[in-house]
């Protein structure tokens, strides 16, 4: 059979269960993101925080404080960029010996797919997947960036590019947490996406529930209530 045959065994609800994912992926990342918004996200406030860090930057000394928590930030990223390429080769891996998949989705599903379903359904797996490395691996540089920058904002308050140049490393830390976030939100939607193996219904309710926590956590959580300082 043809590529385009193949994809013919897949239904409107398939497609459309696909077409769901991606959609609230992008809706959620933009309104988490947004920094206008009347509901600030956990992301928005941490951005805050990390301006006011910078601040108190230029008069702490010694500045060893400041680098431990730079160097965990970047290690952090470092280990989720390590984890989704494990993950994506064991994905890729999958799509190259899909018989142990389809056997076990044959005694859920009883819905005899030809091979090539199975590895398009994996491929929205790697997709989020990649995305969420290429998102870790950029934050991971930024990062780096920003210790670059810190490192040359002056010990002196009353330098006139002491402030201005703590700004420009908030900036870039704030641009390497958002990304670092964004790496998050793709692999909670990449485990999401695996769902689609047992159905459209099956990802329609694995987004939702993808959504649900991702937005709980932004903006229902305890740690943005203490950010808001509305619980003690």
């Amino acid at each position: 059979m043809e590529l385009f045959e193949h994809l013919g065994l897949l239904t409107l609800w398939d497609w459309g269960a696909a077409a769901f994912i991606v959609v609230g992926w992008l809706v959620i990342g933009s309104l988490i993101d947004r920094p206008g918004g009347k509901r600030p996200s956990v992301t928005v406030l941490m951005s805050a925080h990390r301006r006011e860090w910078m601040k108190v930057f230029v008069t702490r000394n010694p500045r060893i404080y400041d680098s431990q928590i730079l160097a965990s930030l970047r290690q952090s990223t470092s280990f989720f960029a390590s984890t989704c390429l494990l993950a994506i080769g064991g994905v890729l891996a999958l799509i190259g010996n899909t018989d142990p998949l389809r056997g076990v989705a044959l005694e859920v599903t009883d819905a005899p797919l030809p091979v090539v379903v199975w590895q398009l359904k994996l491929g929205l797996v790697v997709l989020f997947l990649a995305n969420a490395f290429l998102k870790f691996v950029w934050s991971n540089r930024v990062f780096g960036y920003c210790a670059v920058v810190m490192s040359a904002v002056p010990n002196d308050p009353d330098d006139p590019i002491a402030y201005p140049r703590a700004a420009q490393a908030a900036e870039l830390n704030i641009r390497a947490g958002v990304n670092f976030n964004r790496g998050l939100r793709a692999m909670y939607f990449a485990l999401a996406a695996l769902a689609w193996l047992l159905g459209a219904f099956a990802l329609i309710g694995a987004t939702i529930i993808a959504l649900g926590i991702v937005w709980s956590r932004e903006f229902a959580s305890v740690p943005r209530s203490i950010l808001l300082n509305e619980t003690t």
